[in-house]
């Protein structure tokens, strides 16, 4: 019998990205809205994003606590009533908060859009975060909370964000198991009165928009005011701990968690494109330095990673892997000679265009449908820039040489400057 023959299928190169426009419009109280048409599907996603995030907090859980009771009752409506009209409605709501904002996201049929604003427009500004159902949520976030802790894997990134942001600033400061105890219906009243206004507040929505969308968010939303509470604040000063190296002992365990990075520029800054180009050859991808020589040649773990981050007040990198304690030393030894590489020596032509064709597939996937759309334009949004921003991201991908890699290796990953943080056993 004739043997298969094993035919790589052929390479075509990523052309050109389609980036759709995007129509802006303003509520009669100077609400940005952005309105993003596409897609066939008789479906919307609409989200509602404040200044929200942990960097308002004054104590912490404020920010995810308020995010998160939302749905649990309003003036109008039990937490009950709220659940059965999103089911009749056949609506998915999603919640978060983050580090800079809080957002609150309906994926809805577009024949139901009027009734589903006004009722995002109920539970996002008349809410009455009642006392049962808070101490419900906490306990059960507490036990979360316990669970979690005894991961090494947190433990480790909690470290890592107190040691290059300061332990007093709302990103490095970590949460503690007394802080459940501290949140109060009135606290939460308060944060979200000072947070969730007109005034710091936009709305994305995609998908196939009915014509009179704009008139329904103006009903609903363009006449609420803010409340006008004044809260002092004052800007919370970013600044890492001097020890570069932490290590958090967790007996018993057999794998130690090891993050290695530091705080880096955030996506204003010109040089953020190609650093994300250097991020993904070093670990970004499966097929990344980093992968093949510390997974696939040397065994030292099941998977290692490496990312760059963008904040409102600053951005991060970090290399983030488990190994086993025999291999630590051996593991950590590698990631630093893998980034001297990087400083030392041009890249291959072959493995840039490899790292060139996966990110722009990636990019590919970013502009894929409606509501991948709205995620990556909420993904410029919050840095103040718009979808270009991802044209000049996809042309740096295009045309940046082994001269700027090398130069942005040595600019960005000084390895003397580098946190070390570490949790597992000694």
């Amino acid at each position: 019998m004739e043997k298969l023959k094993r035919i790589q299928p052929p390479l075509f190169p990523v052309g050109d990205i389609s980036i759709p426009d995007v129509a802006e419009i303003r509520l009669d109280n100077n609400v940005p809205v952005f309105m993003l048409e596409s897609g066939t599907e008789e479906l919307v996603r609409i989200e509602f994003i404040f200044n929200a995030g942990y960097i308002k907090e004054y104590l912490p859980l404020l920010a995810s606590t308020t995010n998160m009771m939302l749905r649990e009752g309003t003036v109008h409506y039990s937490a009950s009533e709220l659940n059965r009209m999103i089911d009749y409605y056949g609506v998915f709501v999603h919640f978060s908060a983050d580090r800079d904002r809080a957002s609150a996201i309906f994926f809805c049929l577009n024949r139901h859009l009027e009734r589903i604003i006004e009722l995002a427009s109920e539970i996002l500004f008349s809410p009455v975060f009642p006392k049962e159902e808070l101490n419900a949520m906490l306990k059960k976030r507490l036990q979360w909370f316990l669970i979690n802790r005894a991961k090494m894997q947190n433990v480790a990134i909690d470290q890592f964000f107190e040691s290059i942001f300061g332990k007093k600033h709302p990103y490095g400061h970590q949460v503690e198991e007394e802080d459940f105890g501290k949140i109060s219906t009135p606290l939460l009243a308060d944060f979200h009165a000072a947070n969730y206004t007109p005034g710091n507040m936009s709305i994305v929505i995609a998908g196939k928009i009915p014509a009179d969308s704009a008139a329904f968010l103006n009903r609903y939303f363009g006449g609420i005011s803010g409340k006008h509470i004044y809260i002092e604040e004052n800007a919370p000063v970013l600044s890492g701990r001097r020890q570069r190296k932490v290590h958090v002992d967790k007996p018993g365990m057999v794998q130690t968690a090891i993050r290695i990075g530091m705080a880096t520029i955030n996506k204003r800054h010109p040089d953020y494109t190609g650093l994300k180009v250097v991020d993904a050859i070093l670990g970004g991808y499966f097929g990344s330095r980093l992968m093949r020589n510390i997974r696939e040649e040397k065994g030292y773990t099941y998977g290692i990673r490496s990312g760059v981050t963008s904040l409102d007040k600053s951005g991060y990198l970090v290399i983030s892997t488990e190994t086993g304690n025999e291999h630590l030393e051996a593991a950590i030894s590698e990631i630093y000679r893998e980034i001297r590489l990087l400083q030392d020596e041009f890249v291959e032509k072959d493995e840039l265009e490899t790292v060139r064709n996966y990110m722009l597939g990636e990019m590919l996937r970013m502009f894929d449908g409606p509501f991948a759309l709205a995620e990556t334009f909420r993904g410029a949004l919050d840095f103040g820039l718009d979808f270009s921003y991802y044209k000049r991201f996809s042309e740096k991908i295009r045309t940046i040489d082994p001269d700027e890699i090398k130069h942005l290796a040595n600019t960005y990953y000084p390895v003397n400057r580098l946190y070390q943080v570490t949790a597992g056993s000694k």
